[in-house]
């Protein structure tokens, strides 16, 4: 029997704020809100209570509050990719718009992925559209 996806939990000093960054960056919504908790997912994921077979409902993320901030390299990282016909480096400004700034993880100048990071500091990736 395997298991499935269910979540990534992304550590917060800001919760709500996380949450609502995500959100824009994936296009996702909120599906869950507490005072220790944000979850976002996909807009056409099921409301909270509802039936869906397994492996129906998309991973969502969720977002939960630590009172430290971060301080070393993500040992895990999202890698985001625009559309086969978008490009990589609108899609960068666009986050950067949002309020990412660039990050260097040791990637080397022929690197075909952009490093970002998060107003946290998690770090992400923004693929070439063809990946």
């Amino acid at each position: 029997m395997a298991v499935r996806w269910y979540s990534v939990v992304v550590d917060s000093r800001d919760v709500r704020a996380q949450a609502a960054w995500w959100a824009e960056v994936l296009g996702w919504v909120t599906s869950y809100e507490a005072d220790d908790e944000m979850v976002i997912g996909p807009p056409h994921a099921p409301a909270e209570g509802d039936r869906v077979p397994v492996g129906l409902r998309g991973p969502e993320l969720v977002f939960v509050p630590v009172p430290e901030g971060k301080t070393v390299k993500n040992r895990l990282h999202l890698d985001l990719a625009p559309g086969a016909d978008d490009d990589q480096a609108a899609e960068v400004q666009r986050l950067l718009d949002l309020g990412a700034t660039p990050a260097d993880v040791g990637q080397g100048a022929d690197a075909t992925w952009v490093v970002l990071r998060d107003p946290e500091g998690n770090e992400f990736c923004v693929l070439s559209p063809r990946s």
